[in-house]
């Protein structure tokens, strides 16, 4: 980021330095304001990007944002709340990867149907099955049928996406962008939720604040979230509704295409290495959960619900400005470099936090890794929708998200049993930091000859690559 940021600031001061030579006499250099903006802005992506959306397009920010409020509120206070209904440790770490089991089952079905019932009618299922979940938890704290609700409906204890929601809307957004606006609006998307995210973080450990100030106890201290959660599960389903026809855009050569498997075709042995390099950096995720970090630091530091919101408040804004960023670094140093080498420092970071001796400097650590930990999240959504084929991106886009849930499902039940036990505490992070670190170079070495289409004209065009990896 130093060396694109250096490199901008170079170019600029060189085009000021030149003199202007007037009547044989050298002028004052004059700075031209709108071009010392743009330098100052080089790292950030520019919003011009977002005038290529149309009415479809600001209708799924907008729910992307209320969607990822909800995520952010419910992974501060899950398990703490699971733990005040009863729950031991590991019937948490079970209702947990039967949630994420679930939620990987509910979006491969869904997105990989999407194109044929209409992503409308698909979105609208999300979110019913969002509500769903979300009342369940309200109504009962009995484990079997929490266990069951938590493995149909969507119930997101990572503060991360879910369900078929984000691959559908990324194909719909691919459809009617260029390839350099393609980057710029999946970051601003995934800063739009980011922010909902922090807010939500914050939002719900202060619910439960006021709630204990008002004399509530036990799970009943972190019901107004979970009520919260299934609220606006109610209210997505409201607003896909609303969307437009264009986004059911199917090609006769999409419906009528033989040899498929799962929607891909040509592109299929990349994608089935992506979902697996995905799935081992979302196995190494799956330690260290929202929800877990926050048990992790109640445990530890015994931090109270209103603190563990503001921490993750801040950490998901840092992480916001972080995607941000991501556009113009891939624009300089490619896709595949900015996912890689800006992970990789965010993961050393992450072993670092249960290393430090008292709680503002884990919290500082928390916060420095947050604040790069995104940089690799609209780069990895662009660089897959970049490298397939376009009438395969929504099954790409799905596929890879499902293998991610996947590997994510399968490492929370692992850290709540290390949570469990002193000398076991930290472990998750340790683990965590190094399955991430060999994910990162093994997908360097897999996709180094790999490279997506360099093209301003619009997705029409099939990318090449010189290598399935």
């Amino acid at each position: 980021m130093i060396l694109a940021l250096s490199a901008r600031l170079g170019l600029g001061q060189a085009s000021v330095s030149q003199t202007v030579i007037v009547s044989g006499v050298a002028a004052r250099p004059r700075l031209r304001p709108c071009r010392c903006r743009v330098n100052r802005m080089a790292l950030l992506p520019a919003p011009r990007a977002l005038r290529a959306l149309g009415r479809d397009g600001w209708l799924l920010f907008v729910a992307r944002s209320a969607r990822m409020l909800a995520y952010g509120s419910l992974a501060v206070v899950l398990v703490l709340y699971l733990q005040s209904a009863g729950m031991s440790g590991d019937r948490v770490g079970r209702l947990l990867t039967f949630t994420l089991l679930g939620d990987t089952a509910i979006s491969l079905w869904l997105t990989t149907r999407a194109d044929r019932w209409g992503r409308r009618r698909t979105l609208v299922v999300g979110a019913a099955l969002m509500a769903l979940a979300g009342i369940a938890f309200i109504a009962t704290s009995d484990f079997v049928v929490l266990l069951a609700a938590a493995t149909i409906g969507v119930i997101s204890p990572s503060g991360n996406e879910v369900g078929p929601f984000l691959s559908i809307e990324q194909a719909a957004l691919s459809q009617t962008l260029t390839d350099s606006e393609r980057t710029e609006v999946f970051a601003w998307y995934n800063l739009a939720g980011s922010v909902a995210t922090a807010v939500g973080a914050l939002a719900g450990g202060w619910l439960c604040h006021v709630a204990e100030i008002n004399g509530a106890t036990g799970a009943a201290v972190y019901r107004p979230v979970i009520i919260g959660y299934g609220g606006i599960g109610v209210l997505l389903a409201a607003m896909f509704c609303f969307l437009s026809p264009a986004t059911e855009i199917v090609t006769a050569e999409n419906t009528s295409r033989s040899g498929t498997f799962l929607g891909l075709h040509r592109s299929r042995s990349l994608v089935v290495m992506l979902a697996a390099l995905f799935a081992l950096d979302a196995f190494g995720g799956g330690f260290i959960l929202q929800s877990l970090i926050a048990a992790w630091f109640h445990t530890r530091f015994h931090v109270d619900p209103a603190l563990l919101g503001t921490i993750f408040f801040c950490a998901n804004l840092l992480a916001a400005a972080s995607a941000l960023s991501a556009a113009a670094l891939a624009k300089r140093f490619g896709l595949l470099n900015t996912m890689v080498f800006t992970h990789l420092p965010s993961n050393v970071l992450l072993i670092l936090v249960p290393l430090m001796p008292n709680l503002p400097l884990a919290i500082g650590v928390l916060l420095v890794r947050f604040s790069i930990s995104q940089m690799d999240v609209p780069t990895r959504q662009s660089y897959t929708m970049a490298v397939v084929h376009p009438d395969e991106r929504s099954a790409a886009a799905g596929i890879t998200a499902v293998a991610r849930s996947i590997g994510a499902s399968l490492s929370p039940y692992l850290a709540m049993l290390l949570l469990a036990q002193q000398a076991t505490l930290s472990m998750p992070f340790f683990l965590a930091g190094g399955i991430k670190i060999v994910y990162d170079l093994w997908l360097l070495w897999a996709f180094a000859r790999v490279e997506p289409p360099n093209t301003d004209s619009r997705q029409a065009n099939h990318p090449t690559s010189s290598s399935t990896g």
